[in-house]
C-alpha cells in the first residue's frame, strides 16, 4: 500500500514513513484533515514542520467540491504532505470508516501526488470539544471550531511522533 498508516502509539508507526518512491519528502508544510460526513477539519503546518495552525472548516457537496477546495489549500500554503485522521474503535480494530478514509487517503494521494498519511485520531475529537468548553465559548462558536481543533491536534501529534523518531542532528554540530 502507498499510504502510511500510524497509531498513537507514537514510537511504532503501523508503516514505513516514506513516499511511495521510498524517498523522504521534501521539506514544506503538512496538511491534516480531520474528515466527517458534513465537514473536513484542516490544520496546516509552518513550512518547518513545527507548529499546526488552525485553517477554515470547509463544509463539504460532493467530491468535485470538496476536491476543488483541498486543491485552493494545498496551491495557496505551498503543502507537500497529508495526514488523514484514521477514526479507528477503541480497541485499535479498523472499522467501516476507517475503510472509507483509506480510501479517501488513496483518492488524495492520486489526485494530488502527494505523500498521505492515515494517523490514528481516536480521541482527537473529543480531546477537542473538552478543550473548547474548558475555554467557556458558546456551544454554536465550538460547533464551528471544532473540526479545526482536532485537526489541529491531529497534525500536532503526527509532527510530534515526526520529530520523536526523527534522528538529532544537532550532536554533528560544529561547536563554535
Amino acid at each position: 500500500m502507498l499510504i502510511t498508516k500510524f497509531s498513537t502509539n507514537y514510537t511504532s508507526p503501523v508503516a514505513s514513513d516514506e513516499t511511495p518512491n521510498g524517498v523522504a519528502p521534501r521539506p514544506g508544510r503538512i496538511l491534516a484533515l480531520d474528515v466527517g460526513s458534513r465537514t473536513i477539519g484542516l490544520a496546516v503546518s509552518d513550512p518547518l514542520g513545527i507548529t499546526a495552525q488552525g485553517l477554515e472548516t470547509i463544509r463539504r457537496q460532493n467530491k468535485r467540491v470538496d476536491f476543488s477546495a483541498l486543491y485552493h489549500v494545498i496551491k495557496d500554503y505551498d503543502v507537500r504532505e497529508i495526514v488523514v485522521g484514521l477514526p479507528l474503535r477503541m480497541s485499535g480494530a479498523e472499522g467501516t470508516q476507517s475503510a472509507r478514509m483509506t480510501a479517501f487517503a488513496e483518492e488524495l494521494r492520486a489526485k494530488f501526488k502527494l505523500p498521505v498519511h492515515l494517523w490514528d485520531e481516536r480521541l482527537t475529537s473529543a480531546e477537542a470539544n473538552r478543550i473548547l468548553r474548558e475555554s467557556e465559548m458558546s456551544i454554536q462558536k465550538r460547533a464551528a471550531v471544532v473540526d479545526q481543533l482536532a485537526a489541529v491536534l491531529i497534525l500536532q501529534n503526527f509532527m510530534a511522533h515526526r520529530s520523536s523518531t526523527t534522528p538529532d542532528c544537532s550532536t554533528d554540530a560544529p561547536e563554535l
